[in-house]
């Protein structure tokens, strides 16, 4: 692949950073103190930050350009780095509207809907009028298998009928939030990988029922959280089905292989800054008479840190690239390894500059810790660190004894 960035993606990038620097981060602190305060309450400041990113070209930017004239017309390959410099501030995705689970719900509804169900669900998600939610995973099984999820969909007449649970039900508990997209299962005695479906289903349909927000390490996330709901005879139009009766397993993968790129490259912003504060941390603080950058332990943990990101980085780029030209089949494997290697990193650097910030580096002076905790939660988020060397182990296995 060529390594160099198109003209197209470098003039974003600068215009991106330049949005941040002027309008994200002097309000990120504020930001925080505002949501930690005020849970399930949206930032008063965030939809004037929307329209100026709106109206500055800014929008959207995550969808490739073959989806025609709902793209701003990158690739994935060329997205990458914009989504690497929304992720050094947690919540600035959601200003250009790129952030999940929205993304990975509106490329479904782009990919897959009906022209009825793009009318009235995608459309106000890429105008930003509303937020999604996405009801995959399942407090009683292992939802890292998909095939073992429970929740039944079932046909009766011109309607279907939901009855399960989830949980980890991402964007839930957001005010704004008017639509989910759910996987259950339509035929428990299909095949394995065709019992499973997807459906529309509106976020006050009867019979929809919070039972309450799950906090990730102590940490509420408002507003968007994460939500354990019941769903009790919920009916909707049969018409709100996604494609057919069986094909859920496919959207799911079809959904989760670019939302990957978008988490991967985020942290990779996220480890980025970390490396910055800490770099700046160490040069002005001494301990024992000298200061802490001249300490060799201290050097290395930087020097490490920069490698692994700088090698992070050009794997989830290289996963980017064969995406744009192979498709997601063709690019499984990379996906599977920027899953398993970039929270890693992202976690160890992050950890490394808690440790030279000391106390600073574990309150809310810093976004470290909010990094961590993202970047320990993408260990488990969109298939654990397990499923993805399971896979990529057999994959390999299989690839070398077919050479």
């Amino acid at each position: 692949m060529d390594f160099e960035y198109s003209e197209k993606s470098l003039e974003l990038q600068k215009r991106v950073a330049h949005f941040m620097q002027v309008h994200i981060y002097p309000l990120e602190k504020e930001y925080m103190e505002f949501v930690e305060a005020n849970p399930w309450k949206v930032f008063p400041k965030l939809q004037a930050l929307k329209d100026l990113a709106k109206a500055e070209g800014l929008w959207n930017l995550f969808l490739p350009k073959d989806y025609g004239d709902l793209s701003p017309g990158l690739t994935n390959l060329e997205y990458a780095p914009l989504a690497a410099i929304m992720g050094r501030v947690v919540w600035a995705s959601q200003v250009f509207n790129c952030s999940a689970p929205d993304t990975g719900n509106m490329e479904v509804l782009a990919k897959y809907g009906t022209e009825s169900q793009k009318k009235q669900w995608l459309e106000p998600l890429m105008a930003g009028n509303i937020r999604s939610a996405f009801l995959m995973t399942e407090p009683e099984v292992a939802s890292s298998d998909a095939t073992n999820i429970e929740t039944s969909i079932v046909r009766d007449g011109d309607e279907y009928i939901i009855n399960g649970r989830k949980w980890w039900s991402s964007g839930a508990m957001n005010p704004e939030t008017e639509v989910y997209i759910l996987m259950g299962k339509t035929d428990p005695e299909a095949q394995r990988h065709v019992q499973q479906s997807m459906i529309i289903i509106p976020a006050k349909t009867e019979g929809v029922n919070i039972i309450r927000a799950l906090r990730v390490f102590g940490m509420v996330e408002s507003p968007e959280g994460h939500a354990e709901i019941e769903l009790k005879n919920v009916r909707v139009p049969a018409e709100n089905l996604l494609v057919d009766e069986g094909a859920g397993f496919a959207i799911a993968q079809g959904r989760l292989g670019p939302g990957r790129i978008h988490h991967c490259m985020r942290l990779i912003g996220a480890a980025e800054r970390s490396l910055e504060l800490m770099c700046k941390r160490v040069a002005t603080r001494k301990a024992f008479g000298k200061s802490i950058g001249d300490f060799s332990s201290i050097r290395q943990d930087i020097a490490k840190s920069r490698c692994e990101i700088e090698q992070a980085k050009l794997l989830t780029l290289a996963a980017a690239d064969k995406i744009d030209r192979f498709g997601i089949k063709g690019a499984k494997d990379l996906i599977g390894m920027i899953k398993i290697v970039v929270p890693r990193m992202t976690c160890e650097v992050v950890d490394r500059a808690i440790q030279a910030h000391g106390g600073m580096g574990v309150c809310q002076d810093t976004p470290l810790a909010v990094f961590w905790v993202y970047a320990r939660c993408i260990r488990i988020a969109d298939g654990p660190d397990e499923v993805h060397m399971y896979q990529l182990g057999r994959n390999t296995i299989k690839q070398s004894i077919q050479a």
